[in-house]
């Protein structure tokens, strides 16, 4: 291949790649344009981090692509940065594929082993950004149980393995040899996940009620628009049901005042808490202020118009939630980006379960929280996931932002045994068992209620007790056997 096709083909076979991610979930042709991006990489270390890297932008360019919307809140001041923000979002991020080519000198055993551990440093650096990572592709796939063994984690490396099987032989006859294991492993693979999952669902039958008020981002703030959702969500959560839920749940930042200033907003929302006869609970996403510094919360109101309990989100989006380093960049245009003023929020002490009777433990994950697996892990274990998400067309779009989101707190139930109800703003509310079952959906888009009967907590699972330690021990051992073998015979 000469050097231009090879500078055109790379980008190409990276986004033929990204059609695994949701919402389009084409696994296969992730698997396949993978084998040939491995099959046709350089074996000079600088060459193979041009293609790697070629390969990343092309891949995180079409997975990501979502990343403009934020820009087009107020096109008139941001929608100029749009394509600067795609082009440095993936270019970076493909920094981390490119990177692993730099171990093509040891051979392609070395890059795939290279490759997945800047996938998973990739959820770490800079606060890390775990999306779409390669193992992604197979969430909506039967083989979603394997991240109970080893989470997001496992999942690429068997994604990688598939890929670069065939690449690791010389000869025509290596590469089908290759081949024929990989399919082999991931035959495998299925027919174990695909076992590993009951036929039944079990119940704790209590019910817990998601709002999803569907208020576009362009009239959510308007004053002559907030009264009109904030009536929309006390009559869905009025509505009547049953049975009756233990729990209603509105989306991140759902009510237009600060927690601290509710006027008569509380009063009016145990009022709607009543109308199901019960100590219906509501938890709402709500702004609020102590100490001159603004947090992006979840609160619980009681049937008495009372306050108890109150989450604080602690991982919050650089440029979305805060600016890093604002102050060297007060005034630019990018400041406008972030909440309430050019800090933003500031960030909670950390994760915490909120007691919900009844429903047991909750662990709390607003939004961009849900896609780190290490913010579902707390000790002692909770019951299940909460999440609450502003999830609309202005912050991740209508096409793939918000199914990728979804996806990943999906994978978030099946790594921890725990059940996950999530609330979206426009969607798309949510709930998955243990299992990662879907127990129901909103479509994006609409309004409406969604009433859940939660499951109980599984088991812990190996990677609940054990997270990404595993993977870590197998790739430095599969690390110094590649640089074992090469010390004794010279050979890759």
């Amino acid at each position: 291949m000469t050097r231009l096709p090879r500078w055109l083909a790379a980008p190409a076979i990276g986004a033929v790649m990204a059609l695994g991610q949701a919402p389009l979930g084409w696994w296969w042709a992730s698997m396949i344009a993978g084998a040939v991006l491995f099959a046709l990489l350089p074996p000079a270390p600088r060459a193979a981090t041009r293609w790697l890297w070629l390969a990343g932008a092309g891949y995180f360019g079409l997975a990501l692509v979502w990343i403009v919307q934020p820009f087009f809140i107020d096109p008139a001041a941001h929608g100029w940065m749009a394509p600067f923000a795609l082009v440095l979002m993936a270019g970076g991020m493909a920094l981390f594929w490119g990177g692993a080519g730099l171990a093509a000198r040891f051979g392609p055993v070395m890059v795939a082993v290279a490759f997945l551990a800047l996938e998973l440093l990739r959820g770490w650096v800079f606060t890390g950004f775990p999306w779409a990572m390669l193992g992604h592709v197979l969430i909506d796939t039967a083989l979603v149980q394997l991240a109970s063994l080893g989470g997001a984690g496992l999942l690429s490396a068997l994604v990688l393995a598939v890929m670069t099987l065939p690449a690791m032989a010389r000869s025509a006859r290596g590469r089908a040899i290759g081949g024929g294991v990989a399919v082999a492993l991931l035959t495998g693979a299925w027919v174990w996940s695909a076992a590993r999952v009951p036929p039944d669902m079990a119940q704790t039958g209590q019910v817990v009620r998601l709002v999803q008020p569907n208020a576009p981002q362009s009239e959510k703030w308007d004053q002559a628009r907030a009264l009109f959702f904030f009536e929309r969500m006390l009559e869905q959560t009025a509505a009547p049901a049953t049975p009756a839920p233990a729990l209603v749940v509105w989306p991140e930042t759902s009510v237009p005042f600060l927690l601290e200033y509710p006027g008569a907003a509380f009063g009016m929302m145990a009022d709607a808490a009543r109308a199901h006869g019960r100590d219906t609970q509501i938890g709402f996403g709500v702004q609020r202020l102590e100490d001159g510094r603004y947090y992006n919360s979840l609160a619980l109101l009681d049937v008495r118009g009372t306050v108890g309990q109150v989450y604080d989100k602690h991982h919050l989006v650089p440029f979305g939630e805060y600016i890093p380093f604002a102050d060297l960049i007060a005034g630019s245009p990018v400041g406008g980006l972030a909440g309430q003023a050019l800090q933003g929020y500031s960030a909670g002490p950390g994760p915490r379960a909120l007691d919900l009777g009844p429903l047991g433990r909750a662990l709390p994950l607003i939004c961009y929280e849900a896609i780190f697996p290490r913010h579902s892990r707390l000790a002692p274990r909770p019951d299940w996931l909460l999440q609450v998400t502003n999830d609309n067309d202005a912050w991740f779009g209508t096409f793939s932002g918000p199914y990728q989101h979804l996806a990943q707190a999906r994978l978030r139930t099946v790594e921890q045994g725990l059940p996950l109800l999530r609330s979206a703003n426009t969607g798309v509310s949510a709930g998955f068992d243990g299992y990662g079952r879907s127990l129901g959906q909103l479509a994006l888009g609409i309004d409406g209620v969604l009433d859940i009967p939660l499951p109980p907590a599984l088991p812990p699972t190996f990677y609940a007790r054990w997270g990404d330690w595993p993977i870590w021990a197998l790739l430095v051992v599969l690390a110094l056997g590649v640089v074992a073998r090469r010390r004794i015979t010279g050979f890759r």
